[in-house]
This record gives C-alpha cells, sequence and structure tokens, in this order.
C-alpha cells in the first residue's frame, strides 16, 4: 500500500514533466474548441425547399409534422402556422414521420433518406425514435438503409412497426424490403424482399385489422449519367397475416414491366385501393382502383397529371371520410370527387407536390408538401396559403460580395437564384430577398467591381447577365459554334470570375470557355478536358420505363473552374467524371493530375478545387463518390500544381465531401462542407472536428470566407444560408494556446456603432426572420478548463482604470464570447409612480482606449482594445467633445435626481413616524415637482414632471448620433436651473430637519451600489 502511495506521488509530482493533462488538438473535442462560437441562420423562406413527407396528430388537430428532403423534421402545434425544428442532430434527409397511434405526444419514429429520388437527392443514416416528443432521438436501426419510405406502428400494439426500406438509389443493396419489429424496434425482421436492386417504395396498412398490409416494390437504378425505373420485380403485394406471407395483386395490371407503385387505402372503406401504375405501354400509365381490396383493378384515369415522372411523384391520399375523395402528387397536384375518375388541378402555389395531409377533422383543410415548402388550404384545395417560416431553400452554391453589410448570393434548387444581406436591422427578411433568376439555380457571382451579377439556370439553359444598376438584363451562355461540336454543360454548370481581370468571366461544358467581356464574346481556352466517355452520353435513353431527359444526367462535363488569385495562368478544372487538369499558361497547355491523386477510386466527381492565396502551386480538391455508391470522403491537397497529391481526410469526417475553403491568413485552417454539415482543421488536414453548435448535420455544398468580416458563409442544401460570424479566433488556436489556463484572442479595432434605423417586426408574426450579425463588440477568450469553483469577473475599465460597465463572464471550456454595446450602464433613475421611458438609454462610450480585466479567483487577465469612431461619421472633434459632454452631464443630472428624490423619500419617512405634518407636506409638495405620483403607464398618465423631461432630454441626446442641436441645449438651460431651484428648496428643507432628527442616509456612492 505504502509503495502505491508512493508511486502515486511521483506521478502527481512529475506529471507535467511526461505530459500528464496536457490538451491536444486531437483529444480536444469540437464542442469544447468552439465554444460560443455559434451559427446563424438567415434563410431565405421565402421560396422554402422541398417536402418529402406530411403527418398529422391522430387526434390533436393543430399538430403537423413536415419530414424535408434536406432540411430534418419539422413541427407544428397551431395548425401550419408555425414550425419548430426537432431533428437538428441527425442526418437531415427524411424519407417518413410516424406517430406512434396510442402514445403520439410522445412517440415519433423517423425513417431518414429521402425517397423522390431525383438526382441532387441526399442520403439517410437510418431509423431513429423519439419517446419524448421529439426532444431525444435513438437509432434503432437500418445503418445502411438510405431512404426509408415507409414506417406504420400497429395500432394495436405498439410493439409491432413495420418499415418499408426504398434502399441504395446509386447500387447494390441488401437492406431493402419490408421490415418488422416486435419489441418496439429493438430487434428486426426482414418479410419481403427481392434482390439488391428493388426496395419498398410504398407501404401502408388497413385500418380496420392490422394484418393486412399492401407493400409497392419498385426496380430502380440512378448513376450520374442515367436513370432506370423498372423492371421484373417491381410489384404490388398484400399480406393478410401480418406480413408472414405475401402474393402479388395485378389482376387487371398492365401487361409488361412495372415501374414505380403508389398505393393507398382508403381510410373510410378498406376495400376501395388506389394505386398509380409505372407501365410499359403510356396507354396503360395512370390510376387504377380496386373495390375488392386488391382483387381487381380497373383503369380509371391516364391524365398527364396522373402519370407525369412516376419516380418523382407517386404519392396517393385519400380523404379519411370519403372513399371517392383522392388527391395524386404532381407537377400540380390533382384532385378527384368522384372516385378517381376526372381530376382537377390544386390550387395556385409552387409545382411538384410530392405529399398531402387531411385534417383529421375538416377535409377542407389540407396540407401540402413541395417543392417550394408547405401549403395549406381551408376549402378542399382550390386556395392555398404558404407556410411561411420553414427556411429549407436547397442551395447549389453561394458567394458574396464586399458591401456593408455584405450580400450572399446563391442559386436554388427548383426556386431561382437570389441575393440577399448578411444582416438587416430587424433581423434578415423574406422582403430583404432579391431574385436574379429562374429554373434551377445554381451559381450566382457578384462581378469583382461593377454592380453587374452572373447567374445561371440548369444545364445552362440560360445564363444572365444583370446590371443591378440600370435593371438590364442579358443572355451570354456559349453557344455551338460547329454543328460537329455539341456542347455539354452539366446540370449544374461552372461559371467562375477573376480576380485578376475583373471583367473576365469563365464556364465550362466539356471545354473551358473564357470571355474577356463579360460574356459579350467568347473563347474555348482547352481541348475536352473530361473522359468523353460515349457510353456515359446516352441521357436521350435516360428514365427506364418513363423517359426523363431533363439535363439533370447530363454526364462527361466540367463541374469546377477557378484562376489562381496569384497568377491569373494558373487555371484548375475538375470534371464530374474525375479528371484534375491544370494549365499553367493560360490555356495553351493542359495536364491532367487525377493519376497522381492515391487512394481515389476511378472517375470520382471532382466536386470542387480551391485555389490557394499563399502558393499558385498549391490546391485543395475534394472528390464525390455517392453516384458510384461510395459514401466516403475524399479531400486531397496538392503543393506543386498537381504533381503530386496528399490525402487530408481522417476518420473524423463524416458524409461524402461537397467543398473546402482555405483561409486567408493562417494555410493550416480549412473548412469543409460534407453531406452532414461542417468539418474544421485547425491544423492542415491531420485532426478534423465537427462544428455543431447551432449547426444542423445538413448538406454544406459551398463554403465562401467574407474577408472583411472573417465571416464563414454556407449554402445548405436544406437550411438556407448559414453563417459562422468572425472564424479569426481559430486562426490563433495551436497545441501551445491550449494549453493556457485564459488565453485572450486579438481584438481588431471596434467601430462604435452608432446607428439606427425604424425596422420593425409588424407582418413577420408567422414569417421566418433570419438573426443578424451582432451590432456589439465582441471580446473573445479560450479557457482551458471550465471555470466551475470560485469567483470570476468581467468587467471594461477606461485607460485610466476606471470602471466602465460590468459584463457576465464566458465560463466554459474553449472559446468563450463576451458582448459589448460600447455603452455604460444605464443611469439610475428616480423612483416615481409610473416609469420613465428615456432613463433606460445607456450612453455610449467616447472612441479610445480600453482594457478588458477578467479576474478568476486570484487570477487576474488583463486585456487592452481600442474603439474608434465611424471613419463616415458627419461630426468634428468639436462635435463629439459637446455631444459627449452633454450626454455625461445629463446622465450625472438624472443620477443626482435619483438620489435626492431618495433622500426626500427617507425625510418624508422619518417625519411621518415623527408626526412633522408641516415637513411632510413641504416636501410631498417638491417631490410632486420632481417626478410623477400619480396615474398609471399607460393609460392614467400624468403631467411629465422634472425627472420626464430631463430623462427625455437626456435619452434624445445620449441616442443620438449627432452633437445636441441648439434647441436641445436650451432646454438643457432651463431644465438645469429648475433642477438647481429644486436642489436649493431641498437642502434648506433638510438642514432644518436634520437640525431636530436624525436620519440614516446612504452616501450617493451607496445609494448608486445599491439595487
Amino acid at each position: 500500500m505504502k509503495k502505491l502511495v508512493f508511486n502515486l506521488l511521483l506521478i502527481a509530482v512529475f506529471a507535467p514533466t511526461f505530459g500528464f493533462g496536457q490538451q491536444t488538438i486531437e483529444s480536444i473535442k469540437g464542442k469544447e474548441l468552439f465554444g460560443d462560437m455559434k451559427a446563424r441562420h438567415i434563410g431565405p423562406a421565402l421560396m422554402s425547399g422541398r417536402i418529402n413527407d406530411m403527418e398529422v396528430h391522430p387526434t390533436n388537430s393543430r399538430i403537423i409534422y413536415a419530414g424535408t428532403a434536406g432540411g430534418g423534421v419539422w413541427k407544428s402545434s397551431d395548425a401550419g402556422a408555425t414550425f419548430n425544428s426537432l431533428f437538428d442532430e441527425h442526418c437531415q434527409s427524411i424519407g417518413a414521420v410516424e406517430l406512434d397511434p396510442n402514445n403520439p405526444d410522445n412517440v415519433i419514429y423517423v425513417g431518414t433518406g429521402e425517397t423522390w429520388t431525383r438526382n441532387s437527392v441526399s442520403i439517410g443514416c437510418g431509423l431513429f425514435k423519439s419517446t419524448d416528443g421529439g426532444s431525444n432521438w435513438n437509432k434503432i436501426g437500418f445503418e445502411n438503409s438510405e431512404r426509408i419510405a415507409s414506417v406504420i406502428v400497429n395500432p394495436n400494439n405498439s410493439q409491432e412497426i413495420y418499415v418499408g426500406v426504398l434502399g441504395a438509389l446509386w447500387g447494390d443493396s441488401d437492406e431493402r424490403g419490408v421490415y418488422k419489429s416486435n419489441d418496439g424496434g429493438s430487434s428486426w425482421e426482414k418479410l419481403l424482399y427481392l434482390d439488391t436492386k428493388t426496395g419498398c417504395a410504398d407501404l401502408t396498412m388497413d385500418p380496420t385489422d392490422p394484418n393486412i398490409l399492401y407493400a409497392s416494390m419498385w426496380e430502380f437504378r440512378r448513376t450520374g449519367w442515367s436513370f432506370e425505373s423498372g423492371g421484373d420485380n417491381s410489384a404490388l403485394y398484400k399480406s393478410i397475416d401480418g406480413g408472414k406471407t405475401w402474393d402479388k395483386i395485378h389482376n387487371g395490371f398492365p401487361s409488361g414491366n412495372l415501374g414505380r407503385l403508389a398505393i393507398a387505402v382508403a381510410p373510410s372503406n378498406p376495400n376501395v385501393l388506389y394505386t398509380a401504375i409505372e407501365a410499359e405501354e403510356d396507354a396503360r400509365k395512370g390510376l387504377y382502383r380496386s373495390d375488392d381490396a386488391g382483387k381487381s383493378w380497373e383503369q380509371l384515369n391516364n391524365d398527364f397529371g396522373i402519370t407525369v415522372r412516376p419516380f418523382y411523384f407517386s404519392r396517393i391520399v385519400v380523404d379519411p371520410k370519403n372513399e371517392d375523395v383522392v388527391v395524386k402528387g404532381g407537377l400540380t397536384g390533382s384532385i378527384s370527387r368522384d372516385g378517381g375518375k376526372t381530376f382537377k388541378n390544386l390550387g395556385n402555389m409552387h409545382s411538384d407536390i410530392h405529399d398531402i395531409a387531411f385534417n383529421i377533422n375538416n377535409s377542407d383543410v389540407m396540407y401540402v408538401g413541395t417543392d417550394g415548402g408547405v401549403y395549406r388550404t381551408w376549402d378542399g384545395g382550390t386556395t392555398m396559403e404558404i407556410v411561411q417560416n420553414l427556411p429549407l431553400s436547397q442551395f447549389y452554391h453561394i458567394s458574396v460580395d464586399d458591401a456593408k453589410p455584405y450580400n450572399v448570393y446563391g442559386g436554388l434548387q427548383d426556386n431561382g437564384s437570389w441575393y440577399g444581406p448578411s444582416s438587416s436591422p430587424g433581423g434578415v427578411e423574406a422582403k430583404d430577398w432579391n431574385s436574379v433568376g429562374f429554373g434551377d439555380g445554381f451559381r450566382v457571382l457578384k462581378h469583382p467591381t461593377k454592380n453587374i451579377i452572373y447567374s445561371e439556370m440548369q444545364g445552362a439553359a440560360n445564363v444572365w447577365r444583370y446590371d443591378a444598376d440600370k435593371m438590364l438584363l442579358k443572355t451570354i451562355q456559349p453557344l455551338p459554334i460547329s454543328e460537329e461540336t455539341k456542347l455539354r454543360f452539366n446540370w449544374n454548370a461552372p461559371m467562375a470570375v477573376s480576380v485578376n481581370q475583373p471583367d473576365r468571366f469563365y464556364m465550362g461544358s466539356q471545354f473551358l470557355h473564357k470571355s474577356e467581356d463579360m460574356g459579350n464574346s467568347w473563347e474555348i481556352i482547352s481541348p475536352d478536358l473530361t473522359t468523353n466517355d460515349p457510353a456515359k452520353q446516352n441521357q436521350e435513353d435516360s428514365g427506364g420505363l418513363s423517359k426523363d431527359n431533363s439535363g439533370a444526367e447530363n454526364h462527361t462535363t466540367i463541374f469546377t473552374i477557378v484562376e489562381s488569385s496569384l497568377d491569373e495562368n494558373v487555371i484548375w478544372v475538375g470534371t464530374d467524371d474525375g479528371n484534375v487538369q491544370i494549365t499553367q499558361d493560360g490555356g495553351r497547355t493542359w495536364t491532367n493530375t487525377t493519376p497522381n491523386i492515391p487512394g481515389l477510386p476511378e472517375n470520382t466527381w471532382c466536386y470542387h478545387i480551391e485555389a490557394s492565396v499563399f502558393n499558385k502551386g498549391t490546391a485543395y480538391a475534394v472528390f464525390d463518390g455517392h453516384t458510384q455508391n461510395n459514401m466516403k470522403p475524399y479531400a486531397y491537397k496538392t503543393t506543386d500544381f498537381g504533381k503530386t497529391w496528399s490525402n487530408i481526410i481522417t476518420d473524423d469526417v463524416e458524409g461524402f465531401t461537397r467543398n473546402i475553403q482555405e483561409d486567408y491568413v493562417n494555410p493550416d485552417l480549412l473548412f469543409l462542407g460534407t453531406e452532414f454539415g461542417l468539418f474544421i482543421t485547425i491544423d492542415g488536414g491531420k485532426n478534423w472536428k465537427k462544428f455543431t453548435n447551432n449547426m444542423p448535420a445538413a448538406a454544406v455544398h459551398f463554403i465562401d470566407l467574407q474577408k472583411t468580416t472573417n465571416d464563414l458563409v454556407m449554402g445548405t442544401h436544406g437550411r438556407g444560408v448559414i453563417i459562422i460570424d468572425d472564424i479569426s479566433p481559430l486562426r490563433e488556436i495551436n497545441s501551445e494556446l491550449l494549453n493556457k489556463n485564459i488565453h485572450f484572442f486579438d481584438t481588431p479595432v471596434a467601430t462604435i456603432n452608432e446607428k439606427s434605423s425604424f425596422s420593425g417586426s409588424f407582418g413577420n408574426e408567422t414569417e421566418f426572420v433570419g438573426s443578424s450579425k451582432p451590432s456589439s463588440m465582441q471580446l473573445k477568450y479560450f479557457l482551458k478548463k471550465r471555470h466551475t469553483f470560485g469567483k470570476m469577473t468581467f468587467e471594461i475599465q477606461d485607460a485610466d482604470g476606471n470602471l466602465i460597465y460590468e459584463l457576465t463572464p464566458g465560463k466554459s471550456k474553449g472559446i468563450n464570447i463576451v458582448n459589448w454595446n460600447f455603452s455604460r450602464k444605464i443611469p439610475k433613475i428616480a423612483k416615481g409612480k409610473t416609469f420613465t421611458f428615456g432613463g433606460f438609454t445607456a450612453p455610449k462610450v467616447a472612441a479610445g482606449n480600453y482594457v478588458a480585466v477578467l479576474k478568476k479567483g486570484k487570477d487576474t487577465y488583463e486585456h487592452p482594445f481600442e474603439l474608434a469612431y465611424d471613419k463616415d461619421s458627419p461630426l468634428s472633434k468639436e462635435d463629439r467633445d459637446l455631444k459627449n459632454s452633454t450626454t455625461l452631464q445629463l446622465y450625472d443630472m438624472t443620477q443626482d435626481l435619483a438620489y435626492l428624490v431618495y433622500e426626500i423619500d427617507e425625510i418624508i419617512s422619518s417625519a411621518e413616524q415623527t408626526g412633522d405634518k408641516k415637513m411632510v407636506l413641504k416636501l410631498n409638495d417638491l417631490k410632486n415637482q420632481l417626478v410623477i405620483t400619480t396615474g398609471d403607464n399607460y393609460v392614467g398618465s400624468a403631467e411629465p414632471q422634472l425627472r420626464e423631461k430631463m430623462t427625455t432630454l437626456y435619452s434624445k441626446v445620449a441616442a443620438s448620433y449627432d452633437k445636441p442641436t441648439k434647441s436641445e441645449l436650451e432646454n438643457l438651460a432651463l431644465i438645469s436651473g429648475k433642477f438647481e431651484e429644486a436642489k436649493m428648496t431641498f437642502s434648506k428643507l433638510k438642514t432644518k430637519y436634520l437640525k431636530k432628527q436624525t436620519v440614516d442616509l446612504k452616501t450617493f456612492e451607496e445609494f448608486l451600489k445599491a439595487k
């Protein structure tokens, strides 16, 4: 025992020598490292984003859930007026939401992975269960399912759960078909499985008999250059024994191969079934109905609105109260009120309707999920109203400019191209966003020096140059100049501007196109830089049973372009079929560097290339292999123009990679966007940390770094634009800093914010409003350990050590941020019957040198910083001096008045006790001239007294950016005179009373400190 104690003592004494307790970049967790750094969301929500599944509460008509394509799960408790997110920590692509009918307030199932299998669809990460209404989630299986189409809980037994797994889109998978759990999700049994290419696209249950199930099985496959729907295994099955056995129910179906099938059971009459069939023969496609629970089927409708794009629109929903009212998803959505014989379009709303949910009590009320968010109708689908607070916008690409505040530009899936401010008084509202393009929007780029914006729509069908000052629009896309050569543009065609030559503009087809005059003329400066594989260029055959050649499968194309900011002759190009090409002579010669990249599977899509700002031979390339069914992340770095490449991905990174951004100051600081969120490295890729502070696990498609503000700006495919303000502290973090007890980060000269506006929230009650950048200054420091015991304070002092303001310190491990709004504390106000709102104004301090003083236990840490006025301020030094002196004069007068009234109250109290009625009367007469002693704060307002006049003037002077007006100074003289008279009157009364009685009065300093 003595030996053990001795050894422990040795360890304690020599621990620092051996490195015990040392914190390393590898060991620190992301949450601990990033601390108070927090993402903010600016939307937009006015165009929202794609909805995959709508779910209504079985007993409470006000509760609705939306499962989204890339933005997680959202819940409304007010019939769709507003929604809140429930699922931020997990993958954001949702296939199905299901409530346990026996405990719908608490037990929720979420099957992840969108099931409308377009080219840009994301992936899921399994099946989740919550038992506390969505506050916490546990994964209960199907890790490799990729897409879950249906989840059903037996209404008679909550332990029985059925799951329809669609499965992998881009390759073979065994995790497909219909599954069942008998123990609430702890274990699973596969009930229906056909092969590695066929999954369950739809699963439903007879509401009167949980043993009766219907399953739609779909054979499908997508590649980067094609889509195939249909095959021998697509079929509709029925089970009458809880899934133990299954039979096809095809009596009346078309002959030949089938594609995607929808299935719906009429809740009011379970013998009535509807299915939408994708068939070989166009005439046999359409809506079918069975009136005998699937024994026979009759084709009822073959309208275009019913048959269009079955892989994208296959949902059928039947009115729970009327078997003859059926709604079908589609380009516009269709509703029938005669059992499916005839249909009419739903009311005007965003196109591409994916799901419909009826209100449980009133079938005229429906909720509709579209490519542009959720809509509500109160009149059976005639009039549609958009839900305005679902920030689900799906950006393919974003960029920023150098305006103040800077703008964010970007293109959205099926929602055009837009730009809006990164920050705005009152928050970033829907009205702040401006449209600059139609169709599917992709890249939107601001001209480096002119107020000109470039935007595009899918496949470069239109590329626009917009003069925002003159409101002039011109199409400028490169066009074919030879009948022999067809230009191949990607669905998401690349564009790039040059910082070296501002009017230079690039676009990529299979060739690199360059314009020196903003798109007025074009020159091809490369050969075909792709593999030019003809097997991947047959898009006219894409679609399977239903041809679908929208351009989304265009392949063997250039996908990313970047010109080095250090040398205009160095240009990098990445292609969707795996090439990374470089020219060092402005396009005269090209080198394919892909053979030099170790461990990269052949033809892996090059999603982004980032040219370093530190060395023209250095670049980063990220690759996305998910279209080859390869979900691994790939990112590489070269320092020698691509002659060699090194892997910078570690096991810390989750999700296939979309984008990488190099910091402009610290070359070891990199930001990586993946399908599951944002990852950051501070050591050049040796270790990556996931950023999760108000940052959902959304697909980060593009990252930009605003150079002036150091803000990291992300375009996500499902949660809009997300910004991390000022990432500069990350530049300073290294192994040495991690082991300091406290480290203050550099604080740039802060500009005192004197701006104001008339921003308001009228009309925004049910709208999403994006959070703005804080207008206060921020003092940032790193704590090695969380402060848990002992006193810790944080205060602002002036250069002479005088206390200016006391702030609440951050005590968390990692980066802490303390906000200060450049002000002193508000003055102490004289006590009266009512508030005086002018007294709530805090005066701004003057520009100059200040010190942040942090006291932690017995240790004191000081951090000097400087405040400056806005260089555009119209005030002279003399104006400033007058404003500041007048403000402080009124500030001091306000507190002097407060002390005077305190003394009056104390002497009145004493005089009342001694029975000195004359003194009480005289003091009350004086007090009535100083503060309001009657009325209330609203309708019973009384005549303003000296306090109200003084604080009103104080707030006007203190809150203004300008020097006081002549009128204000004259008013000050009047108020000062009145105050001097009051002080003289009180002084005489006080002196007279204190000769007779002793009153225990606080000193002025004690009074100010008292609460």
